[in-house]
């Protein structure tokens, strides 16, 4: 399968993680971001990952699409509004079994009070936003 620009996840320039270190698979299975341990890396999608343990990194490597963040970490309620923002990794919502960060949690508190409204709004808006990320 090829990489394409939708695969793009948002990580930190300095770094290269994604989710500053935090384990994808936690915000679903502790419900929190708990940070992962440098020996417990995988790249995938142009960024390093980190993992808590073996089967947090096996879960991830068997369903990279439902634990990486949807929209690449992008905030949804800035995607809807045309824009791409690096969305937190402190502010986030696991919903309809897909994680989504936000700028702040103002934004994540927009989203909670109409999810279904703005992700149609973003899912319509993000491919082209998409194209302009890393421009």
């Amino acid at each position: 399968m090829a990489w394409a620009a939708e695969d793009q996840v948002v990580s930190d320039s300095n770094t290269g993680l994604a989710l500053g270190g935090a384990d994808p698979v936690a915000y679903f299975t502790d419900a929190r971001p708990l940070f992962g341990r440098p020996e417990l890396e995988l790249s995938k999608f142009g960024t390093v990952w980190r993992f808590r343990n073996e089967g947090n990194r096996a879960a991830f490597i068997a369903n990279p699409d439902i634990y990486k963040p949807r929209f690449g970490g992008y905030d949804p309620v800035a995607i809807g509004r045309g824009r791409s923002v690096p969305g937190h990794p402190l502010y986030w919502v696991v919903y309809g079994e897909r994680l989504y960060l936000f700028f702040t949690e103002e934004a994540r508190a927009a989203f909670l009070a109409e999810p279904d409204q703005i992700l149609a709004t973003a899912e319509r808006k993000w491919p082209e936003v998409v194209r302009t990320i890393g421009r």
